[in-house]
């Protein structure tokens, strides 16, 4: 049993920008991943839910990170439902996009022909292949949009998953209630057990038609997954703010200490348990992370330096 601490992204810009947390000869891509990864075991790749990446590039974050290391990868948004820049397309696959969607900036998955939506299925696992050979591949987090409820037809889309992604280990994390609520939390929960695909426990805040509930459950025997979005209500659903305003919350450690219970539960049932810090807004979630591993009793590197963080 392994518990982990890491965050959901470490290059968010006003981490790089507004803090103290890189040291100043830290400079580049490169520098900044080695820094993150010997402080924390994992990390959560945000940039490949934009566009997918490079074989190059997952081979570059292989040798650029400790052996012990681990990188969960954001599925791309074609795969989950949302829609992407055309530009994030690969480039002979921007040509079968169906002609009535053809000059939008924006598509879905449903406006790509069958044969390049399976292509880009294949390219995105071809280029997750260096991470998983190298043992540095967590899971592939599946992050629904909120218009995907728990209805017949998205159940469907999840029985897909496996399928496509044979070889990878798949966290699933959903952003409407619909899943957990009293009526289908049951059915979910065996849905991803019968499919081996990790459930991934959420604290975000409440109150919404759409809010998750934090219920604390495994659906593998390898993985737990609980991703931490703050409590920002103000901001959760505000229309027209960046990604770190929305989460722009720096929790409490009597917060902290709340999940400590509930995380050591998940990990007496599962081999390897996860807390990622999405919260990031300036260096509040690597300074929560870091204090969540400090409050387990593990989830840091071994000798981990102390980092500097400027928004005490």
């Amino acid at each position: 049993m392994a518990v982990s601490a890491g965050t959901s992204s470490w290059t968010d810009p006003t981490l790089v920008r507004d803090t103290d947390f890189y040291p100043r000869d830290a400079r580049s891509a490169e520098d900044r991943l080695r820094y993150y990864s010997s402080i924390f075991p994992v990390v959560e790749v945000d940039s490949t839910f934009y566009a997918p990446p490079s074989p190059e590039v997952a081979r570059a974050w292989v040798e650029r990170s400790p052996a012990n290391f681990r990188m969960d990868i954001k599925a791309f948004g074609l795969f989950t439902g949302h829609p992407v820049a055309v530009r994030a397309l690969w480039s002979d696959l921007r040509e079968a996009v169906t002609p009535d969607h053809a000059g939008k900036p924006k598509v879905y998955a449903t406006h790509l022909d069958a044969d390049a939506l399976d292509e880009a299925w294949r390219r995105f696992e071809h280029a997750l292949a260096p991470l998983h050979n190298a043992g540095k591949l967590g899971a592939v987090m599946f992050q629904w949009p909120p218009w995907f409820t728990a209805k017949r037809a998205n159940r469907e889309v999840l029985e897909q998953l496996r399928a496509r992604l044979p070889d990878y280990q798949l966290a699933v994390e959903f952003r409407h209630g619909s899943w957990l609520s009293d009526t289908d939390r049951e059915r979910t929960l065996d849905l991803l057990t019968g499919l081996g695909l990790a459930y991934v426990v959420v604290d975000e805040p409440q109150g919404f038609k759409t809010s998750v509930p934090p219920v604390v459950a495994a659906t593998t025997s390898d993985l737990a997954v609980v991703r931490f979005h703050g409590r920002n209500a103000e901001n959760w659903q505000r229309k027209g703010i960046t990604a770190a305003e929305r989460f722009q919350y720096l929790y409490s450690e009597t917060e902290l200490r709340e999940w400590v219970a509930p995380i050591r539960q998940l990990d007496d049932q599962v081999q390897e348990t996860q807390v990622l810090m999405n919260n990031c807004y300036q260096d509040y979630g690597v300074r929560n992370a870091y204090d969540l591993g400090r409050l387990l009793g593990e989830g840091l590197q071994a000798q981990a330096p102390t980092p500097a963080f400027s928004n005490a």
